[in-house]
C-alpha cells in the first residue's frame, strides 16, 4: 500500500491554518489522489470539480462578481451537499481555468468552506497562472515517491527502518545482510522509479513489462502536453527532453548544447529549459564557481547538467533488457548516471538546491548542498572504487571553503575518514534541508 507523506502535512494544514492549498507538479506526481484521499478520509462532505473532464465548470468562476455568487452556481452544479463547516472542495486541473485561483482570496475570505486545488506545472506558465492570492493560499509541489515512501509501500519493516536511522544518527554501519537486502531493494526502486501509478502496478503485479508499459504511458503524456502547451517551442523542447538519456551518459554529464544545434547560444534554447523545468519533468544541476554558501551567489545559468525527474522514467529509455542487468547488479554496467539521477531527484524531493562544482584545476564534484550554512560536497560513486575521490579530496583539503563535512554514497557500508562519511546511497532517504525557523532581532536603542 502507497503511503505518502503528504498525507499527515495536510491534516496539520487544515487543522492549523484556514487558507486554500494549491498542490502543484508533474503530471501523474499523485496530486489528485493525494486531495481526493484526504479530503474524503477528514472531511464529513467532498465535493470535486475537475476542470478538463467537466470544461462546462470553467463557468462557475468566469465573471463572477462575488463568492456568494460563486458559491450559489457551484451549489447547482454539484450533487454533493455543501456543508458549511464542514466540506472541503476540491478543485482539479485549474491550469484549464486561473479565474478559480484568482476567485480564491474572496472565497476563503468567505469562510463557509475549505478548499484544496490541483495543477499541473505541465502549461501553467501557459496560462498566465504565475502568482497565487497572497495570504489566502499555500503554494505545496508534488514529487514521485521518495525512497522512504518506496520501502515502506514495498514492505520494509519499522524494525528495519528504526535500524536504519539508528546507523544514520550514530554514523554505523548497517548489518551485513540488512545491507545487502535493501541494496536489492534501492536497485528495484532505479528500475520502478516513484510514479505512483507505476509503483502500484508494480504492487499488484511484480511485472516489469508491465511496469515499463505504464513508465512509457506517462512519458507520452509528457509529449502531447508539450505539444499542446507550447507549439512555438515544442521542437526544441521535445529535442531537449529526448537527450537527457544520452547527455547523461556522457563523461562529464553536462548538458552540451551542440549537440542541439552547432549555431545555437543557450539564449535561443534558454525558454525551453525554463519550461522543462516549471514543468517539473526535468532536473537543472547548475554548476557553482565556489563551493560556498550561498551557493546561488556563485551559479552559472548555462553550465548544468539535466536530468530526469523520475529515475524509472530514465531507466524505462535505456536499451531492453537493463531492468535484469541492474536488478542483478551487472558489473558491466555503468551505473552513474542512474546512481546521479536518484540523487538528484531525492535531494529535490528533500528541498535543496540542486548544484555541482567543477574545476580545471581541482576537478568535478558530483553535488553540493546547502546544510546548516555551509556547503556540503555529495560524491556519488556506483563502483567499488568509491574512496579515490580526487575532487573531493581537494575541495575538502582547501581551507578557504571552510567545509564541515562531506558525503560519498555507494553501494558500500557506512564509514568514516576524518569529516567525510562512506554511505550507502540509500541512507540519503535521511538527509533533508533544515526547516526554516522564525528570526526574532529586536533593536535596543537608549533613549535618547
Amino acid at each position: 500500500m502507497i503511503k505518502r507523506k503528504i498525507n499527515n502535512k495536510l491534516c496539520d494544514f487544515y487543522r492549523n491554518s484556514r487558507k486554500a492549498l494549491l498542490l502543484t507538479g508533474a503530471r501523474q506526481t499523485g496530486k489528485s489522489f493525494s486531495a481526493r484521499q484526504f479530503g474524503k478520509s477528514e472531511f464529513k462532505h467532498f465535493v470535486e470539480l475537475n476542470f478538463i473532464e467537466q470544461p462546462a465548470a470553467r463557468s462557475i468562476f468566469v465573471r463572477a462578481n462575488s463568492a456568494q455568487e460563486i458559491l450559489i452556481r457551484l451549489s447547482a452544479f454539484v450533487a454533493e451537499p455543501l456543508v458549511k463547516g464542514e466540506t472541503l472542495i476540491f478543485l482539479d486541473e485549474v491550469q484549464e481555468c486561473p479565474e478559480a485561483v484568482t476567485a480564491i482570496k474572496f472565497l476563503v475570505e468567505e469562510g463557509s468552506y475549505r478548499y484544496i486545488l490541483s495543477g499541473s506545472l505541465l502549461g501553467v506558465e501557459m496560462k498566465d497562472l504565475r502568482s497565487a492570492p497572497v495570504g489566502f493560499m499555500d503554494i505545496w509541489q508534488m514529487y514521485p515517491l521518495d525512497l522512504e515512501e518506496f520501502f515502506e509501500a514495498v514492505g520494509v519493516s519499522s524494525v528495519v527502518m528504526d535500524h536504519l536511522k539508528g546507523a544514520w544518527s550514530e554514523t554505523m554501519p548497517v548489518d551485513a545482510v540488512v545491507h545487502e537486502k535493501l541494496m536489492s531493494i534501492f536497485r528495484l526502486y532505479l528500475i520502478v522509479g516513484g510514479m505512483p501509478a507505476v509503483v502500484q502496478k508494480y504492487l499488484d503485479t511484480n511485472n516489469l513489462q508491465l511496469v515499463m508499459q505504464e513508465q512509457r504511458a506517462i512519458l507520452r503524456l509528457y509529449e502531447i502536453d508539450i505539444a499542446k502547451y507550447d507549439p512555438n517551442n515544442k521542437l526544441y523542447i521535445r529535442e531537449i527532453f529526448n537527450l537527457i538519456p544520452s547527455e547523461l551518459n556522457a563523461k562529464n554529464k553536462r548538458f552540451i548544447l551542440k549537440n542541439l544545434n552547432e549555431n545555437m547560444k543557450f539564449s535561443r534554447f534558454e525558454n525551453s529549459f525554463i519550461w522543462l523545468k516549471e514543468a517539473g519533468v526535468a532536473l537543472p544541476t547548475f554548476s557553482v564557481e565556489e563551493p560556498v554558501a550561498p551557493l546561488v551567489l556563485s551559479r552559472s545559468r548555462n553550465l548544468f547538467k539535466l536530468f530526469q525527474s523520475d529515475v524509472g522514467l530514465l531507466a524505462s529509455l535505456y536499451a531492453e533488457g537493463i531492468q535484469t542487468r541492474i536488478l542483478d547488479n551487472d558489473p558491466d554496467i555503468n551505473f552513474g548516471a542512474i546512481y546521479e539521477n536518484f540523487v538528484a531527484q531525492e535531494l529535490q524531493a528533500h528541498g535543496f538546491g540542486l548544484y555541482y562544482f567543477n574545476s580545471k584545476k581541482q576537478g568535478e564534484v558530483d553535488f553540493i548542498v546547502e546544510k546548516s550554512g555551509s556547503a556540503m560536497p555529495i560524491e556519488v560513486k556506483s563502483g567499488k572504487s568509491y574512496q579515490r575521490h580526487r575532487a573531493l579530496s581537494n575541495i575538502m583539503a582547501d581551507s578557504t571553503y571552510r567545509i564541515r563535512e562531506a558525503l560519498v554514497l555507494s553501494g558500500a557500508n557506512v564509514s568514516t575518514e576524518g569529516n567525510t562519511k562512506y554511505l550507502p546511497i540509500y541512507m540519503l532517504m535521511f538527509l533533508h534541508r533544515e526547516e526554516s525557523i522564525d528570526l526574532l532581532y529586536k533593536v535596543d536603542l537608549p533613549t535618547l
